[in-house]
């Protein structure tokens, strides 16, 4: 039996959903709110643009309202969804137009995403205050820049947000500070071996470190002028805040169950404790398999597989084979990667973790050119010696590697099934002893 299936969000969870209902399961009616004006914009190349590595944000949107609208969808946009009556089945919205909506549903999938956090802090109602989530942000940002008096940019957060913004603020000929209380950047992800180096490559090209300290507030008479910590003062004529998100969840009630952080708590087919009611993208958990236990991992991958499981909201069965967290960053050419959880995190968290750590040249030494060191740690459990996570940094492309390891924490693989795992060698590629060998070798 056909069904009206409702959506909130249409980004990156919501247009994977969208997609596979429309085109896996025609007859459905499918009706999506959301407040934006557009669709599917890929937030990852906000920097690239500011930092004038693409031409302009043209390539960074895949999908659209017309293109779902002739697949058979209902789209509303910049339609703002105020209430869900859980009981009832309905969506109750209103648009900018100020006309209202009661729309009933059948299955209710919630693709909301997150926000940014915002200090409260005083100076955050100066002009030049800015935040870099959606296409408007980023226009906002690259128009102002166009101002030559900005001069001056600081970035607060140090996350992967904050490292690629200074990135590209330098890039753009200004003066760049990246402000973070840790004591170093991309925390989240990697162990201090490797966070240092990204922060040795920052401070290499120019951009300013204020790291352990705590902005307390900004100052300026209309636009800000400064941004005072409680350790120093720096003279800005821009913020940009990136230090994180919460998921937007408001529309829960009270009514879904939440994780730690206010997340949808989802099962293995992202349905949430009340039936009929999905929720996917970064206002949902994920099955994290290094710790094997519901996580919240907020990226645009596991946001598209998560919107791929909308089959379960059309009676098709698809569980989820968890996720690792895999991620990257490329800041200057140094490449940065990791999967699963840090040392660091894996300690925090009571495992008897260990760490098996190798830098070596990628390729044969008598490899004269293109020829470049790697480093790499694989993290494990001493017990049952499953590895937990890994981490890779080089000058050379080795982003490839990550996705072994991925499946590796995925798959439960102990560090020993890599000590002697069939791994080709030919001098143009890397060495018949290669680091991820090596590493396993050298593990405890």
């Amino acid at each position: 039996m056909k069904e009206t299936i409702v959506v909130i969000g249409a980004n990156h969870g919501g247009t994977a959903v969208l997609n596979t209902i429309l085109d896996q399961f025609p007859g459905n009616r499918v009706v999506a709110f959301d407040r934006n004006s557009d669709i599917s914009f890929l937030g990852c190349g906000m920097a690239l643009w500011i930092g004038g590595q693409i031409s302009g944000p043209e390539g960074l949107f895949y999908s659209s309202k017309e293109a779902f609208e002739e697949k058979g969808a209902v789209i509303h946009m910049e339609t703002e969804v105020d209430r869900i009556d859980f009981d009832g089945k309905a969506v109750y919205a209103r648009g900018k137009d100020g006309k209202s909506y009661v729309q009933e549903y059948d299955k209710l999938i919630l693709a909301t995403g997150s926000v940014p956090l915002r200090p409260e802090i005083e100076g955050m109602e100066l002009d030049n205050v800015q935040f870099v989530k959606l296409y408007q942000n980023a226009r906002d940002v690259i128009e102002k820049l166009k101002d030559t008096s900005v001069k001056k940019v600081a970035v607060v957060g140090a996350g992967y947000i904050g490292v690629e913004l200074a990135e590209a603020f330098k890039r753009n000929g200004r003066e760049v500070v990246l402000i973070d209380l840790a004591d170093t950047c991309l925390s989240g992800y990697y162990d201090r071996e490797f966070s240092d180096r990204m922060a040795h490559n920052l401070q290499e090209h120019g951009v300013k470190l204020a790291f352990g300290e705590k902005v307390v507030r900004l100052e300026g008479k209309r636009r800000v002028e400064r941004v005072v910590t409680d350790q120093g003062c720096y003279e800005a004529d821009m913020v940009v805040f990136g230090i994180g998100f919460r998921p937007n969840t408001s529309l829960g009630q009270g009514r879904l169950r939440t994780f730690g952080n206010g997340a949808f708590l989802v099962d293995r087919r992202q349905e949430t404790s009340v039936p009929g009611v999905y929720a996917v993208g970064d206002c949902a958990t994920v099955y994290n398999n290094a710790i094997q236990a519901a996580d919240y991992i907020a990226l645009a991958t596991n946001a598209v597989r998560s919107g791929h499981r909308a089959h379960n909201a059309c009676g098709k069965v698809l569980e989820s084979v968890g996720v690792q967290g895999s991620n990257g960053i490329s800041i200057w050419g140094l490449h940065m990667l990791s999967t699963g959880i840090s040392l660091a995190r894996a300690k925090r968290m009571g495992y008897d973790a260990a760490a098996a750590d190798y830098e070596d040249w990628q390729k044969a030494e008598f490899m004269e050119n293109g020829n470049h060191k790697v480093k790499i740690r694989i993290v494990y459990d001493r017990k049952s010696r499953i590895i937990l996570g890994a981490q890779m940094c080089s000058d050379y492309d080795v982003s490839m590697g990550i996705h072994m390891f991925s499946m590796a924490v995925e798959e439960q693989v102990t560090i020993d099934k890599l000590k002697l795992f069939d791994l080709f060698f030919l001098p143009h590629f890397n060495k018949p002893y290669n680091y991820v060998t090596m590493a396993a070798l050298g593990a405890e």
